[in-house]
């Protein structure tokens, strides 16, 4: 089923943008993005950098541009939904190609003839701490009286709350992921590479209609699963082993994450009683979170429920972080957080506890409601062993 964000979404995206640029006194916003942070272009354009970075400048009156690399005009060309498109050096891939037989545009260029010419005299940054230092200099050598500042909270602001698409895509998003999920259940056993398991995944995603993994795809096996962040590798999954699957699909530029702890195995009673306890606890998230309450209290009945049924010892973090174009993303849910839940946020409920000899990641999304919230997956809540 192909989905995608429709043409006004993106328009209505870029005047918001120059809404909120205004009330904090931009003349523009230059929202940076390369391969693996592509969520800031992608936002406001559709276009995802790859090998290169890339750039959305909007102006505070006028039509935005996007800003590619010298070798992407042609992709851009056919995937961008802004049709203004300017090929600069400095958003080139890594090793620096000179390109000296390709005619470039500038940094200067596209600023000086901003707001009917009169120019950027305040600039915002967004992906700020995802640009590169070259870039960053020859924005500043483009803009020397001007002021810079970061402005990746205004894009927070703006991508906190989701559209009608965008929780459309989300469903499906997650519908392909589960479909992956069954694909590993069904084949993975004793003897197989947590890599053998990743390409049972991969060929699901891509076979139900996903773009690309939501991030990279968790196969951990035994001690490999106490990794919070981890990468799979060659170790070969035994019998008796805790493997931590993370199964996301991304469809359409959004990235969910269905997590599940499975045994090889009949689950020794120590272990089962920590994923019981996951379960538990990730499904009593669920039930304190709805429209208008703290964010920190969340997280603060989180702990005190950890703590209170003695598996302190086990937890690393807070329960929830934001969901949407990256699979995580701003909000944090923290017991420091202060912000309100709203109606359309949406979230990973992210359950991880970890020990010495393995860990387990229980991991849904779920939209807040007036009531409640919409969970995305529900099917993977039970202890799964694999015979």
């Amino acid at each position: 089923m192909a989905v995608k964000i429709p043409l006004p979404e993106f328009q209505r995206r870029q005047a918001e943008a120059q809404r909120l640029m205004k009330a904090r006194g931009l003349d523009g916003l230059l929202a940076h993005s390369d391969e693996a942070e592509f969520a800031n272009v992608r936002y406001f354009s559709d276009y995802w950098p790859i090998f290169e970075s890339a750039g959305v400048f909007i102006p505070a009156e006028g039509a935005p541009t996007l800003l590619i690399g010298p070798e992407s005009a042609t992709f851009a060309r056919d995937h961008s939904v802004i049709p203004a498109i300017k090929k600069i050096l400095y958003y080139r891939e890594a090793a620096e190609p000179d390109y000296p037989n390709i005619p470039l545009d500038s940094f200067k260029e596209v600023f000086t003839s901003a707001n009917g010419g009169r120019g950027v005299k305040k600039l915002g940054i967004g992906g700020y701490t995802a640009m590169s230092v070259s870039v960053f200099d020859a924005v500043r050598a483009a803009l020397p009286a001007a002021e810079i500042v970061k402005a990746d909270d205004l894009l927070y602001q703006m991508r906190m709350i989701k559209s009608k698409p965008e929780i459309a895509i989300l469903r499906e998003a997650f519908r392909v992921s589960e479909l992956a999920m069954d694909a590993v259940l069904k084949r993975i056993k004793p003897g197989m590479t947590e890599l053998q398991v990743v390409g049972i995944a991969q060929e699901a995603f891509y076979r139900h209609g996903a773009e690309y993994e939501a991030h990279p795809t968790y196969v951990l096996a035994g001690i490999n699963s106490s990794h919070a962040i981890g990468r799979p590798g060659h170790r070969v999954i035994k019998k008796g082993d805790l493997v931590q699957l993370n199964i996301g699909a991304r469809v359409g530029g959004y990235s969910p994450s269905v997590g599940l702890p499975i045994c090889m195995g009949k689950m020794p009673a120590k272990m089962r009683d920590l994923v019981s306890f996951g379960l538990e606890a990730h499904l009593k998230t669920m039930e304190w979170m709805k429209a208008g309450i703290s964010a920190g209290q969340v997280a603060k009945n989180f702990f005190d429920y950890v703590k209170g049924r003695g598996y302190g010892e086990y937890v690393l973090y807070g329960p929830c972080h934001g969901l949407g174009m990256h699979e995580v993303e701003r909000p944090w849910m923290e017991t420091t957080s202060t912000y309100p839940l709203l109606e359309n946020m949406t979230f990973q409920v992210d359950t991880f506890l970890y020990g010495r000899q393995y860990g387990l990641r229980w991991e849904t999304g779920a939209r807040i409601t007036k009531t409640g919230v919409e969970e995305f997956s529900k099917r993977f809540r039970k202890i799964v062993e694999i015979k």
